[in-house]
């Protein structure tokens, strides 16, 4: 039997992915920032100890610096957040999404999932973003009415979803595009830190806006922070194109374009914050500069920037497919969960802790517990008479 390779590659993607720095991986396991820098460059095995370490600091299973995971073919990662969100919180989520595409391709071995369906936009018809919502809607036949949930919708249309604590209030959502075995993927994540429906419906939309206008291998790094401001706002405004159309919202916005009251009504309406309603009935010309500054100076003095009127109405609404799939699965007796995490890393070169996993597809915690048949084998029992004497004082 051959002696399995440590792979240092996975120390470096550990760390990474807990938001841990050289310094801090250093000082946990009692070595040099060198030694750390040898482990992720294969220059040197960790001892038994240094390994333990590993394990318990990055909190990964001991098998997870031994694999070599299935081939991803990985385009970047397009945030929903603040422009001062740092490069480190970023990184940490890149394998989490490229992580969750995994899971989705050990699945559709089994579920029947919808195949991702987008249309072909040409490259310079892309710039015309009312033009491109609009043919989307038309593509997947869904009038010029409200979206009542997006997250619904995309996942009908072959989109892996997911929804985690990311416990980063500065990140809403993120996608990526990636490449398993020569299929396309799209896979957006959405944080459960802003519980709004309304909120999400955005997030939502805007991290679809990126796939549909942005180049999947582009070199963010490479941007100017204008240049990254830019299709920042590229997402923004198709988000707002999808959710409102320019016509049939017009139509409704019109008859009290500046009466935040009436936000309230259109927002049972349409889905959508109060907030990126005024934003879409301004740029669209239904209310002035001015008229559209005094909302805005309203808004915050109200406080609802942070939360508004009716936002408790709407349940939040979670991905359901991944969560379907595995069910299925398990209450079919087709795996239980311990084959579907054996599975996930003798076929897939994944090994991730069960609560990982549940929780980036969107599992009830200890879902995937495979409960033991208790066997009884009883040292002694009843003799045949004691039985026969019980059973002739029931008559």
């Amino acid at each position: 039997m051959l002696e399995r390779q440590f792979n240092g590659k996975r120390v470096r993607e550990g760390r990474i992915f807990r938001g841990i720095t050289i310094t801090e991986l250093a000082e946990g396991l009692g070595v040099s920032k060198q030694m750390i820098s040898k482990y992720e460059n294969n220059k040197a095995i960790p001892t038994f100890e240094a390994l333990f370490s590993l394990t318990r600091i990055l909190r990964f299973p001991k098998e997870y610096f031994y694999e070599e995971s299935v081939e991803v073919k990985t385009g970047n990662t397009y945030f929903r957040s603040l422009l001062t969100t740092g490069k480190k919180d970023r990184e940490m989520q890149h394998d989490r999404v490229k992580y969750l595409t995994i899971m989705r391709a050990l699945l559709e071995e089994y579920v029947d999932f919808p195949e991702l369906d987008l249309p072909d936009f040409e490259e310079d018809k892309l710039e015309d973003i009312e033009e491109v919502a609009s043919k989307l809607r038309e593509y997947w036949g869904v009038g010029d009415g409200p979206i009542k949930n997006i997250v619904y919708l995309l996942e009908t249309k072959g989109f892996v979803m997911s929804s985690i604590n990311l416990g980063e209030k500065t990140i809403d959502a993120f996608g990526s595009h990636h490449e398993i075995n020569g299929k396309q993927y799209y896979s957006i994540i959405l944080g459960n830190e802003k519980r709004s429906f309304f909120r999400r419906q955005f997030d939502v939309a805007h991290e679809l806006g990126h796939k549909i206008l942005h180049d999947p291998y582009l070199n963010l790094d490479d941007l100017s922070k204008e240049e990254f401001k830019q299709i920042e706002q590229e997402a923004n405004d198709f988000a707002a194109a999808f959710l409102l159309p320019k016509e049939s919202f017009l139509k409704d916005v019109l008859i009290h374009p500046t009466d935040l009251s009436y936000y309230k009504l259109l927002k049972k309406k349409w889905c959508v914050s109060i907030g990126a309603m005024v934003m879409r009935a301004y740029k669209l010309g239904a209310i002035s500069q001015s008229s559209y500054q005094y909302m805005q100076r309203s808004i915050s003095q109200q406080g609802w920037r942070q939360v508004e009127p009716l936002d408790e109405i709407k349940e939040v609404k979670d991905p359901e497919a991944m969560k379907q799939a595995v069910e299925l699965l398990i209450e079919n007796d087709y795996m239980t969960g311990d084959e579907f995490l054996e599975k996930l890393s003798q076929h897939y070169g994944l090994s991730l802790f069960r609560d990982e996993v549940e929780e980036l597809l969107c599992l009830d915690k200890g879902y995937l517990i495979t409960e033991t048949p208790i066997i009884k084998e009883n040292i002694v029992s009843l003799k045949a008479r004691t039985v026969r004497a019980v059973n002739e004082n029931e008559i």
